[in-house]
């Protein structure tokens, strides 16, 4: 099945089903799409994990620097590369059926900006495996309702 185009107007529950949490991670997934298309004008789009088991792969090395493991089971995954002024940007996204969404901000051309942020969709507990090593700030989407979120700076090359 082809990427889809995640549509931040009209916000659609599709691939999220199995969540209980599908309408928060939804408006999350489009709280992306969103964000891309106002920063980067790229049209955020995602397919099934299950086709393409390498972007799962990669994010779960780089959490592994950190000594972290998402018990969770991935949904969706995406990965673009996006002209920025610090060069090009390689963000790669799994939304995962707890309701977390991680995504890999890796520069390409520099190692300034390289990191892994965490997103909790509204209703969701933070997950076992996150809630010793990281505290989580709260901010307002219209979107999403309230995200909250973490992040950690990558230290390896990946």
């Amino acid at each position: 099945m082809p990427a889809k185009p995640i549509d931040f107007v009209t916000v659609s529950t599709a691939g999220l089903e199995s969540s209980p949490h599908t309408e928060a991670l939804a408006g999350l997934r489009a709280n992306e799409a969103r964000y891309f298309k106002n920063k980067y004008d790229i049209t955020f789009s995602t397919e099934r994990a299950s086709e393409r088991p390498e972007l799962v792969a990669y994010v779960a090395n780089v959490l592994a620097e950190r000594e972290i493991v998402i018990a969770s089971k991935p949904l969706e995954v995406t990965e673009m590369i996006v002209e920025a002024a610090e060069g090009r940007i390689r963000w790669t996204y799994v939304f995962y059926e707890s309701g977390l969404a991680i995504n890999v901000l890796y520069t390409l051309d520099n190692a300034k900006k390289r990191a892994v942020g965490f997103k909790l969709s509204m209703g969701m507990d933070v997950p076992a495996e996150l809630a010793e090593k990281f505290k989580f700030a709260r901010q307002k989407s219209k979107l999403a309702g309230e995200i909250r979120g973490s992040f950690f700076v990558i230290k390896g090359e990946y």
